[in-house]
């Protein structure tokens, strides 16, 4: 076991700053030789890592608006079945409509247009008026 004494005239050398250097330099190297010995890693796999997360995201965003969509209906729903049970009780059920034939339909217009007494009536032409 040995000890060192330093003495304050002594400046002291920080070693710490250039051993990180040292190791930095060979994991950089590491990694450039990784995309020249294998191109999948430095091209394939994030493409592939981008499709399968991208596929995820848009199923997910797809699947907040099938919700929505699905909130919708079951609202739209509803309204359809409280309207039904108003109808049983009778205030929409209260308006029925009368059966109109076309026949009758025919007869009350042609009593209403005369069609053998007419007067001609020009219509002017859009380039007439100016």
């Amino acid at each position: 076991m040995t000890t060192v004494h330093m003495t304050a005239d002594q400046p002291k050398v920080d070693n710490q700053a250039a051993t990180s250097t040292a190791r930095s330099q060979p994991s950089a190297q590491k990694f450039k030789r990784w995309g020249r010995k294998s191109p999948f890693v430095r091209y394939g796999l994030p493409m592939i890592s981008l499709t399968v997360l991208g596929a995820l995201g848009l199923g997910h965003l797809l699947q907040g608006s099938k919700d929505i969509a699905k909130i919708k209906d079951d609202q739209e729903w509803e309204i359809i079945e409280t309207r039904k049970a108003l109808s049983r009780t009778g205030p929409v059920d209260a308006y029925k409509p009368k059966k109109i034939s076309l026949e009758e339909e025919l007869k009350a217009l042609q009593q209403k247009v005369d069609i053998e007494n007419y007067e001609y009536k020009k219509i002017p032409r859009p380039n007439e008026g100016k």
